[in-house]
C-alpha cells in the first residue's frame, strides 16, 4: 500500500503509547481494522518524525480476510483524516516485507527564500529570509556520496546499530522558486537529512565554506555539524524496490536528481 500523508498534524509516523498523540500509523490502523474486520499492524518503509510529510510512504501489512483494491483504497480513504490518503494498493507475496525489501529511499527537502514567510506554505517548505547560493550548495553536496560512516548527521538518540549509510545520488536544484535538496540512499539514520539540509543551508547562505560539509562528516561529530533544519520542508517522496518484488511502483514527485536513471 502506498500512502500519502501531511505530516504538520501529526506526532510522527509511529504509533505511541499515549493516546493524546496523534500518528499517521495510529490513524491508519484504526481505518484498516475496520476494512479488515481484525486488528491490524502495518510495516512502513521508514519511518518519518513528527512534522515530517510523505508522498510515497509504502507499507505492508497481513489480513485473513480478501478484499478487492476498491476497498484498500476508497473504503480506507473514507475513515482517515483528510490529511493521509491510501493511492495505491496491491496484494504481494509472503516474502515482501516494505523495509527490508527496499533497495533505497529518497527525501526531498523544499526551501523557501523570502523576506516575509508564506501563509499558504506554511508548515509544507522551511521558510528563509535570506538567499541561497544552490550551485555552491549542489556541490558541497557532492562530498556526502558514496558509502560512509554518517554519525555526524544523527540524532543523539538514533537507535541504529550502524552509521554507516551509502548515498547514491544528491542534487541541490531551484525548482519553481523553491530550492529542493534531492537526496536518495539505501536507508537514513534519525534526522539524517534534516541535519544534512541545516549543514548545507549553512553553505548556501555563505555561513560556512563549501569544503566544510566534507569536514564535518570525516570528524564523525555531531557537535560540529550545526544546528537541525526544521521538518516542515522534509518530504519521503520515494522508496525504491526491485521490479519482481513490488511491480509497477513509481516516484510521485519530480525526477530531480542529477544522473538519476
Amino acid at each position: 500500500m502506498t500512502v500519502e500523508y501531511d505530516g504538520s498534524a501529526f506526532s510522527g509516523w509511529q504509533r505511541q503509547k499515549s493516546p493524546v498523540l496523534n500518528t499517521v500509523q495510529g490513524i491508519l490502523e484504526t481505518a484498516l481494522a475496520k476494512v479488515a474486520d481484525q486488528a491490524v499492524t502495518v510495516i512502513c518503509a521508514g519511518r518519518t518524525d513528527a512534522g515530517v510529510h510523505a508522498t510515497c510512504q509504502v507499507v505492508h501489512f497481513d489480513c485473513r480476510k480478501p478484499r478487492e483494491n476498491k476497498a484498500w483504497i476508497q473504503g480506507v480513504n473514507s475513515l482517515l483524516s483528510r490529511g493521509v490518503r491510501v493511492v495505491a494498493a496491491t496484494p504481494v507475496e509472503e516474502t515482501f516485507h516494505a523495509r527490508f525489501s527496499a533497495d533505497y529511499r529518497r527525501y526531498c527537502y523544499l526551501i523557501r527564500s523570502a523576506p516575509v514567510a508564506s501563509g499558504i506554505f506554511h508548515g509544507k517548505v522551511t521558510c528563509l529570509k535570506r538567499p541561497l547560493d544552490t550551485q555552491v550548495m549542489h556541490q558541497a553536496a557532492q562530498r556526502l556520496l558514496g558509502e560512509r560512516d554518517f554519525s555526524a548527521f544523527r540524532a543523539a538518540g538514533c537507535q541504529s546499530a550502524s552509521a554507516y549509510r551509502n548515498v547514491h545520488a544528491v542534487s541541490v536544484v531551484e525548482w519553481c522558486g523553491i530550492t529542493v535538496i534531492d537526496i536518495r540512499a539505501n536507508a537514513f539514520l534519525q534526522h539524517m537529512v534534516r541535519n544534512i539540509s541545516g549543514a548545507l543551508i549553512d553553505i548556501g547562505t555563505g555561513k560556512q565554506e563549501e569544503a566544510w560539509i566534507g569536514e564535518v562528516l570525516e570528524s564523525k561529530d555531531r557537535r560540529k555539524a550545526g544546528v537541525t533544519a526544521p521538518p516542515d520542508g522534509l518530504y519521503l517522496v520515494e522508496v525504491g524496490y526491485d521490479e519482481s518484488a513490488l511491480p509497477g511502483n513509481k516516484p510521485r514527485f519530480p525526477l530531480l536528481l542529477a544522473g538519476y536513471e
